[in-house]
């Protein structure tokens, strides 16, 4: 598929490489090429001067350092344009004192939002729903989120997926249900019979699992996941 059909279809993938963009941002123009080595959350909102999108900007401004402490910069997007959300951004800092530190992006044509599948047609074909990529150090989409329009977003909720992708690929684990980060992940099932015999063993040695294909190690340098911030990125 090409980017033009990719464009249309916002037909963006998990596994898949992040498409391309060249954006203006309320921080200076972007690309975002320029964050590889960073993960990135890319959130879109469906409009400036909305109720539920302003609580979401001070949440995400409020945890923005835990995401830093990630290796992650937080990018935000909707179809308005870069004065509108300069004054939105002004307007919350003048009301809340919180200076949102992190670029919102300016996406006047809608093609960054189409190309991601972030617009509704069904809903609305002039606003970006509630959409999230995370996007990891490579450039590769690892988890996707949509929201609809009158449901705010879980902010810890996000950053937990987040530490649960990076946990996961630096242990090789997968994490269960209700993880929470430091918690013993889960070991993948062995592929042959010996293996299975000896996983059995194992679990009764150590206690560490309830069968052959569900058992749990303690994941190891989960304080240390992330220790760069977005301090040397070109924009601050």
């Amino acid at each position: 598929m090409n980017n033009y059909e990719i464009m249309m279809n916002g037909n963006v993938k998990i596994g898949e490489f992040a498409p391309e963009f060249e954006a203006q941002t309320t921080m200076g123009n972007i690309k975002l090429s320029d964050y590889k080595g960073k993960w990135v959350v890319l959130f879109s909102h469906p409009g400036d001067f909305t109720p539920v999108c302003t609580t979401e900007f001070i949440a995400f401004s409020k945890m923005n350092t835990y995401f830093e402490n990630l290796n992650t910069c937080l990018l935000g997007l909707s179809i308005d344009s870069n004065a509108s959300h300069l004054a939105w951004l002004y307007d919350i800092c003048m009301r809340t004192g919180i200076k949102v530190p992190f670029p919102v992006i300016a996406d006047r044509s809608g093609e960054i939002a189409r190309r991601y599948g972030m617009v509704a047609n069904e809903i609305s074909n002039a606003e970006t729903v509630r959409n999230v990529f995370i996007i990891d150090d490579k450039g590769v989409v690892r988890l996707i989120l949509i929201y609809p329009m009158n449901v705010g977003r879980c902010i810890p909720e996000i950053l937990r997926a987040l530490t649960a992708l990076q946990v996961a690929d630096s242990n090789k684990l997968s994490t269960p249900a209700n993880w929470v980060p430091c918690q013993p992940g889960i070991i993948s099932p062995p592929q042959t019979f010996e293996a299975l015999e000896k996983r059995k063993r194992e679990i009764e040695k150590n206690q560490n699992g309830m069968t052959w294909y569900l058992s749990f190690q303690n994941v190891k340098d989960c304080e240390k996941i992330g220790q760069t911030s977005c301090e040397g990125n070109k924009l601050e």
